[in-house]
């Protein structure tokens, strides 16, 4: 059973629901950084598996990878490019 991609789709649920919420309308400002952080992430990820820092069950993988990184890798930056600016979106509505 791929577990990773349970845990990752439990957290992509909350982003979409913060997305709809906060984000109505990505810009391209925000598309940009989001392309950018998945690079970021291929190159990192990538690095720091090859050198041995990280390792995953390869049974609990889908077995997809961009570089050496796992696609589920990449719901964790997905989720922080959503979340991080809805709860900045939030914080800054709340101090108004």
């Amino acid at each position: 059973m791929t577990t990773y991609l349970i845990l990752n789709l439990a957290f992509l649920v909350i982003a979409g629901i913060m997305l709809h919420r906060h984000l109505k309308k990505p810009s391209h400002s925000w598309i940009l950084m989001l392309l950018i952080l998945l690079l970021l992430t291929a190159i990192f990820d990538s690095m720091i598996i090859a050198a041995g820092i990280v390792g995953y069950d390869q049974g609990k993988l889908l077995g997809v990878y961009i570089g050496r990184a796992p696609i589920e890798d990449f719901f964790y930056a997905l989720l922080a490019a959503v979340v991080v600016p809805a709860l900045w979106n939030s914080s800054k509505k709340e101090n108004v």
